[in-house]
């Protein structure tokens, strides 16, 4: 089993670890985690969420605002948009492991409404250690990067989405990981380029799914 090189940010999430790292340790650990000033305008911690031996770890930015109340991943409209293509690219929904490099849900207040707020560099850092960790107990196959900060979080901060997305690059030296667009930034694009960018999201899905089956 690839082991992962530990990042050692302080402070860090990696004071909240459980002694035995599984996936319903790692969940419930998460709950009291404060490793980073995110958790005090938080409901709650979103964790991950999938199997063990999923093959598929596909990896967003962090929660929004639907997923900050229900406590799941992508189960707002970005989250339906991520599914509907998952499934359109021939992947089953129980190879895919859904998770966010931040698990805490960052926003400013505009009005009633709560916006999303992109995390700093030290907030991403400060969270890895539960990525990490996610990583190791599934061993996937392949990771997806859903976005640039997904994938900076990951394949280091000079990454740039528009050059590099579809390319296969390896994380920890042992899983190949490759990144795409975050469906959030779909829903939010106009039209004719919303269009685009959802091909483009199924294209490196499907390419993920072949890979996969190498």
């Amino acid at each position: 089993m690839p082991r992962i090189k530990k990042s050692d940010p302080a402070p860090s999430a990696r004071d909240f670890l459980p002694a035995r790292i599984t996936l319903p340790s790692l969940k419930t650990a998460a709950n009291d985690c404060q490793g980073c000033p995110l958790y005090r305008q938080a409901t709650q911690t979103v964790f991950g969420s999938g199997k063990r031996h999923a093959r598929f770890l596909l990896v967003g930015e962090q929660p929004g605002d639907h997923e900050d109340q229900e406590g799941k991943p992508f189960v707002g409209p970005a989250g339906r948009l991520l599914r509907e293509v998952i499934v359109e690219a021939g992947i089953d929904m129980e190879d895919v492991y859904l998770t966010n490099a931040v698990k805490h849900f960052k926003w400013e207040p505009r009005g009633k409404r709560r916006l999303h707020a992109k995390p700093n560099s030290r907030e991403i850092s400060a969270c890895k250690p539960w990525l990490e960790a996610e990583i190791e107990v599934i061993q996937p196959k392949l990771i997806v990067c859903l976005g640039a900060t997904a994938a900076q979080s990951l394949l280091g901060s000079g990454f740039r989405l528009i050059a590099s997305r579809g390319t296969v690059q390896l994380y920890a030296e042992a899983f190949p990981t490759l990144a795409t667009y975050h469906p959030s930034a779909i829903l939010r694009a106009p039209d004719e380029t919303r269009r685009t960018m959802r091909q483009a999201l199924l294209d490196d899905l499907q390419q993920a799914a072949s890979l996969a089956a190498e």
